[in-house]
């Protein structure tokens, strides 16, 4: 089976449109990582029947796990190549192509980010 996902260690990605601790001084834009993966005959017949019984088809959250997770790998490749230490807004677009092709798209925004050295200000309501 696929193994767990672990974000990059490298370049921090978020899915906020800010990272907590850390302040934006320039933006890069967008950067995104794609691939696209055949889920095989094998996956596809086994699947066909499991699903007779209802419930989840765990060969399909497996293969989705591991595109997503080698999708956000390309992406945080990508932010790096663009010169970004951190990508912000991070989501994610899947699509079928035919019957046994999924398309797994990662976007978000590649920024510099550099640790905010000023202690946070409270939040007034008035």
């Amino acid at each position: 089976m696929s193994s767990p996902f672990t974000p990059p260690p490298d370049i921090i990605v978020v899915t906020t449109p800010f990272v907590s601790g850390y302040h934006v001084t320039r933006v890069i834009g967008i950067t995104f990582g794609l691939i696209v993966r055949s889920r095989g005959l094998g996956q596809n017949i086994w699947a066909f029947f499991r699903s007779w019984g209802g419930g989840e088809i765990l060969v399909y959250t497996h293969l989705l796990e591991q595109v997503r997770s080698q999708a956000v790998q390309r992406l945080a490749e990508h932010a790096k190549d663009l010169g970004a230490n951190a990508v912000v807004s991070v989501g994610f677009d899947t699509s079928e192509i035919g019957a046994a092709v999924t398309e797994v798209l990662a976007y978000g925004t590649a920024v510099v980010v550099e640790p905010d050295t000023q202690p946070a200000q409270p939040v007034a309501l008035h």
